[in-house]
């Protein structure tokens, strides 16, 4: 401690928080402005989850009642839409990317999904674990085979059956799984782990959308979006589940007899919503992790089998092959729309298929993915996303689509025709032709399963959160809507292949993605918005470094006994009772003076013997201003000298602001020293509010929070304080 704050005269015992004349001094409640709305917990959103589940609801009737009249209209609109919109969809594919592109090669990347002293939650396996078996499902094993085949045979243009068609099959089946849908991904994961983690907002579609529209996104335009989201996340996930279905109907039939069609069909669905609620009602810690990280050994080990009792070389060399094609063909393939040749047919059924997949379960995949990805910065996120997965899918889709174009290639062709004829057995088929077929068939159908389980449980959760009301991003909807969600998507997933089976579910997504691309290009433009009131920031506090006038000087002697210093509770009580809060009410004094309303909250925090400070200015309109002092808790280091053994931990008093921790410690800083970093910052945030005109960009004002225990909790409860602070 300094000579300085030795001096400075004891502060009184009651919170810091009064004003001149006695009252307490009006502010927000600790923790943050939704802190009553994280006390009462999740709750249903009635227009949402009423106003989706009815549609939903509707359409399974339908086409239960009528399946034929639903599969005539249903095709009617499929047509419709691809001929008329499909040039839409490839520009908005190609939008997309290069928007997150931008967004992690840009000076923008650096921006961390979350307070800027968060740390990831999951190591990098576990969380590409995740993303991938909720990103991908079953249908990898499905269109792995089935699609190279298809295009081999009839590619969109050009003659098929051929080398060029052959190379040219795996690459087609690459673009439609790799970086383009999960830049979609990225794009709305990122959008909702900085709203979510970064502005402390609800964990929501409306709450990207609440820059560019504010207030509005409160009443019947926020529910709008939010239900367009639920159609496009069930039906998403109702293909999945459908191709699943059919699938897993065929392993089955293949290992144990059971015959194919709805009967078992029903019964799959029924075994799928089951576990689905088994798993996710476990959370995402217990039941959808570990199955995530289950789900990618399994098919791991069907990936090695496969490469080395098959023709080893070819299948290598087919690798390298098939990722230089799609590095050198993709820019071209990303907008060509085939003006000339238009087929509509092949375009409708996979690229227009793909992109709507994609989309639909954007909102789904992306809310997911920022569950899992707090703390990682929005460049880490976005290449994570778009490469890790990507090469697994690469790998996945050479190994078996390679393998099964050999055997066409080699002869096969009534393997081949069968392949299209009936996709869902392609991948099982084709294991048939390895030795341990029997065991292989297991296996793939136990990693189908949980593919598809992973898939359903994931909906669920997110369902869920769609259909709440939740303050606090870090909770999520209740047991009983994930279980209402799992019934309900299944039952559309029966009835749409009641009506036609996977063709139809294709349609059916191809059509719902329309609506919902509109949200896609509004998620972009509020997030930009919001992502450049950062830079503003950031540019402010540069700006404001000139005209600063430094830190009182300190002597070495005092300088050097700060630096070795280790304080426990009791001298970091002391030190906030007698520097801390006197030098907050000095400032928040002058300003009240001033005219701005000024609060200085002392905050206990459970589990912390210590209290955290905050001088917070409101701001009327934009985003206000916090000051907070906050104990981080660390264990004593063993080169820490001259410590007398109070406990066994020492405390850093670092400043926070509203984006979280400035990483460093102001222990041992005199009154003035305070008064000054506490000007600086200031400073910086009125100069933020004059070039982002009051920080409209960000659309967030008073949403701050001053609660970091999440991040900071205590090390060990404590006893009493033996020396507490006078």
């Amino acid at each position: 401690m300094t000579e300085d704050a030795d001096r400075t005269p004891t502060a009184p015992e009651q919170a810091p928080a009064a004003t001149p004349s006695g009252a307490p001094a009006a502010g927000p409640a600790p923790g943050g402005p939704h802190a009553a709305q994280r006390d009462a917990g999740p709750r249903a959103n009635p227009p949402v989850l009423i106003g989706s589940a009815a549609l939903i609801a509707a359409v399974a009737l339908w086409a239960i009642l009528a399946p034929t009249q639903a599969g005539v209209v249903i095709g009617a609109i499929v047509t419709w839409t691809s001929q008329n919109l499909g040039w839409y969809y490839i520009v908005t594919a190609g939008v997309v990317v290069a928007f997150v592109l931008v967004l992690a090669l840009s000076r923008m990347g650096t921006i961390k999904l979350g307070p800027d002293h968060a740390r990831p939650q999951f190591n990098l396996f576990t969380w590409t674990a995740m993303l991938f078996a909720a990103g991908i499902g079953i249908d990898l094993m499905f269109f792995s085979v089935s699609e190279p085949i298809s295009q081999y045979y009839e590619p969109p243009t050009g003659g098929g059956e051929n080398i060029e068609a052959a190379r040219q099959a795996i690459v087609w089946t690459l673009f439609h799984y790799g970086p383009v849908g999960w830049a979609m991904y990225a794009l709305m994961g990122a959008a909702f782990a900085y709203f979510a983690y970064r502005r402390n907002m609800p964990l929501s579609i409306r709450s990207l959308l609440h820059p560019l529209l504010g207030r509005r996104m409160d009443g019947w335009a926020g529910h709008t979006v939010d239900i367009a989201a639920v159609l496009g996340t069930v039906f998403g996930i109702a293909t999945s589940l459908g191709i699943g279905v059919v699938q897993l109907n065929y392993g089955l039939y293949v290992m144990f007899g059971i015959p194919e069609g709805v009967g078992a069909q029903i019964g799959l669905i029924v075994l799928s919503v089951l576990m689905a609620t088994m798993s996710t009602v476990s959370g995402v810690e217990k039941g959808i992790r570990r199955l995530s990280e289950l789900n990618v050994i399994l098919a791991l080990a069907l990936l090695v089998y496969i490469a080395v009792t098959g023709n080893t070389r070819r299948i290598l060399e087919g690798l390298v092959m098939n990722i230089g094609d799609f590095l050198s063909r993709f820019p071209g393939m990303l907008l060509n729309t085939f003006a000339w040749e238009q087929p509509d047919t092949w375009s409708s059924s996979w690229t227009l298929f793909f992109w709507a997949w994609w989309i639909a379960w954007a909102p789904f995949v992306g809310l997911f993915l920022a569950r899992i990805s707090r703390g990682r910065s929005l460049r880490q996120f976005v290449l994570g996303v778009l490469v890790v997965p990507f090469l697994f899918i690469a790998l996945f889709i050479s190994v078996f689509g390679n393998s099964a174009l050999e055997l066409v290639i080699g002869g096969d062709d009534a393997f081949g025709k069968a392949a299209m004829a009936t996709p869902e057995r392609a991948f099982y088929d084709l294991l048939a032709q390895y030795p341990g077929a029997t065991l292989l068939i297991g296996l793939a159908t136990l990693t189908g399963l949980l593919f598809y389980v992973t898939s359903a449980d994931s909906g669920a959760l997110v369902l869920a959160n769609f259909t709440s009301v939740i303050a606090d991003p870090k909770e999520d909807g209740s047991t009983t809507l994930r279980v209402f969600w799992s019934v309900l998507t299944g039952l559309l997933t029966l009835a749409m292949l009641l009506v036609g089976g996977i063709t139809t579910l294709q349609g059916a997504t191809l059509v719902i993605g329309v609506p919902f691309s509109v949200v896609l290009y509004l998620v972009m433009i509020s997030l930009w918005r919001a992502l450049r009131s950062e830079a503003q920031q950031a540019d402010s506090f540069r700006a404001t470094l000139v005209a600063r006038p430094g830190a009182a000087e300190q002597s070495w002697r005092s300088r050097l006994r700060r630096s070795m210093s280790y304080p426990q509770r009791g001298a970091t009580k002391r030190y906030l009772e007698r520097t801390v809060a006197p030098a907050l009410e000095a400032v928040a004094h002058e300003m009240r003076e001033g005219g701005a309303e000024v609060a200085v909250e002392r905050q206990e925090l459970a589990g912390h013997p210590v209290p955290s400070l905050v001088l917070r200015v409101l701001l009327p309109g934009v985003d206000d201003f916090s000051y907070q002092v906050y104990p981080v808790a660390h264990p004593m280091p063993s080169f820490a000298f001259r410590v007398a053994p109070e406990d066994d931990d020492y405390y850093r008093l670092e400043v926070f602001t509203a984006t979280g921790s400035r990483g460093y410690d102001v222990f041992g800083y005199s009154s003035e020293h305070l008064i000054t970093d506490v000007l600086d910052l200031y400073e910086s945030h009125l100069e933020y509010l004059r070039v982002s005109a009051g920080g409209s960009d960000a659309g967030t004002a008073a949403t701050a929070t001053t609660d970091w225990q999440e991040d900071f909790p205590a090390l060990e409860p404590d006893d009493e304080d033996p020396e507490p602070a006078r």
